[in-house]
């Protein structure tokens, strides 16, 4: 296997924040080092990678010294911009590929580029002007939900709008020249399903997960699902065509609406290891960390066996807010898993960290991480 990249080797992460920590984890269990690049320095990936590089995306220079000194680059959000893969990819191969990056970081790129192949995704018009949005409101009816084309994570960038009168005061709000007007969906819960794709092919995937968002921040995640075999068949395979389309190596999150009709629509792609993936740490034999690992390097890829009914709670700066955390608490609980990011700072919306439960069901499962984290924070 001429691309395999031998434990011993130096694996890169272009940014820093807890999903690089937890593949930097993986990597160093796996016996790999690892370099970290992001403009940000004492990171939670930084916490636990060999050398942290504290350096602008767009520092060209310093992106080809990191990446000359590493064997492999990946990433850990959407947003690194395409100037530093570029550069980055002349000395390191980068998995997923820069093509796979383009496409997920522009909701235009991205949601065309799915219905053009015959991927179902969410109705959408392209608008670029108050005057557009008008016309695809028209078009798509009210309600709807505006998007920026770049940078819109746990529902930033977005607003919705419920009638023409405030297209203009939606427009302004977004504040962004390129947006995306997506159909409102009426559906009945979000799924997600984390897929992984070797050098050579080879295909695994988790979920579909289940998912509760609390201020468009995903608050609840649950493995299975329990929405059926039909639908989470047709998930994994529709997840297959965007990997196989994308020709995508490494790790990648698929977010679905389900409608009330049992359609399922693309909500968006996620070219890294996912939140809804977190519970697969301890929900099953390989997590969607080491995957990650397993697939850049070209190692094989791990067993996605479930190991049981698992649910994952965020545990957010807001949880901060009342006072600190009583750990103590977690003696109740001595089956459920804490982990915790290494931030040292906790502001409303931030991810601090998640609580792991297995249980029977799925249903209890959510029940013993709502009360963990109850009693963490109000015991």
């Amino acid at each position: 296997m001429s691309d395999l990249i031998h434990p011993g080797s130096t694996l890169g992460m272009l940014g820093s924040g807890q999903l690089g920590r937890m593949f930097a984890i993986e990597a160093r269990r796996l016996g790999y080092g690892v370099h970290v690049f992001s403009p940000e320095s004492k990171t939670p990936t930084g916490q636990v990678a060999d050398v942290e590089i504290c350096a602008e995306y767009t520092d060209l220079e310093a992106v080809a010294e990191f990446a000359k000194n590493v064997d492999v680059i990946s990433f850990e959000f959407e947003n690194v911009l395409s100037e530093t893969t570029e550069t980055a990819s002349k000395y390191a191969p980068v998995r997923p590929g820069a093509n796979v990056l383009h496409i997920a970081q522009n909701r235009i790129r991205e949601k065309s580029e799915l219905r053009d192949a015959g991927i179902p995704v969410t109705p959408f018009a392209v608008v670029r002007s108050v005057e557009e949005l008008q016309s695809a409101l028209n078009e798509l009816g009210c309600p709807a939900v505006l998007k920026s084309a770049t940078s819109g994570y746990d529902g930033k960038g977005q607003v919705k709008i419920d009638s023409l009168e405030v297209a203009e005061t939606a427009w302004n709000e977004v504040g962004a020249d390129e947006t995306v007007l997506e159909a409102f969906i009426d559906y009945t819960c979000e799924l997600s399903v984390v897929g992984v794709r070797s050098l050579v092919g080879e295909f695994a995937f988790y979920g579909p997960m289940k998912n509760d968002h609390t201020n468009h921040i995903l608050d609840i995640s649950v493995f299975p699902s329990e929405v059926g075999e039909a639908i989470n068949a047709e998930a994994i395979e529709i997840t297959r065509a965007v990997f196989e389309h994308l020709d995508v190596v490494g790790v990648m999150c698929v977010e679905f609406f389900l409608t009330s009709d049992h359609r399922l629509m693309i909500n968006e792609i996620a070219p890294r290891p996912h939140n809804s993936g977190h519970l697969t740490i301890n929900g099953h034999v390989t997590c969607q960390f080491e995957q990650q690992v397993r697939a850049i390097c070209g190692l094989p890829l791990g067993s996605t066996q479930s190991l049981g009914p698992v649910a994952m709670a965020n545990l957010l700066g807001d949880h901060w807010e009342a006072g600190a955390p009583n750990w103590n608490a977690l003696k109740q609980f001595s089956d459920v898993k804490l982990h915790l990011y290494g931030k040292q700072e906790s502001r409303i919306g931030r991810k601090m960290g998640h609580l792991t439960a297995l249980a029977e069901t799925p249903a209890a499962a959510i029940e013993r991480v709502i009360q963990a984290r109850a009693a963490i924070f109000n015991g």
